[in-house]
């Protein structure tokens, strides 16, 4: 988690820091394959060189960012768990709990969709 460390520290919410700690370390955990790094101020997770999910924090939410492809695959799903979703990313807020099993569907879905992926972001 030291890769992250500067971005957790600029939470000034504690318990808006300890939430997505907790989320960081739950990604890193669930799957320990995954690499960490911190690209335009958000906490990533990438596999073999290509991104997977991605982290950003807001005043009343966080964000969640696995790319278009995956956010289409999953809407619906998204929508049940009752967060907001834009084209590129959706919406947790900080007073929603975390659906665990959805973000673990998403993160495996972009590790298998782009096993064969060679570029950072899908072209």
């Amino acid at each position: 988690m030291e890769a992250f460390k500067s971005f957790l520290d600029s939470i000034d919410n504690e318990a808006h820091k300890e939430k997505m700690e907790s989320l960081l370390k739950w990604v890193a955990k669930t799957f320990p394959n995954l690499e960490t790094t911190v690209k335009w101020n958000q906490p990533m997770f990438t596999d073999h060189g290509t991104f997977i999910i991605a982290f950003s924090k807001a005043k009343a939410h966080f964000s969640v960012a696995p790319e278009a492809k995956a956010l289409n695959q999953f809407t619906t799903k998204i929508e049940t768990a009752g967060y907001s979703q834009t084209n590129n990313l959706f919406r947790v807020k900080w007073s929603q709990d975390i659906d665990f099993s959805l973000l673990k569907a998403i993160i495996q879905y972009n590790i298998d969709d782009k096993a064969e992926c060679a570029t950072f972001w899908r072209s």
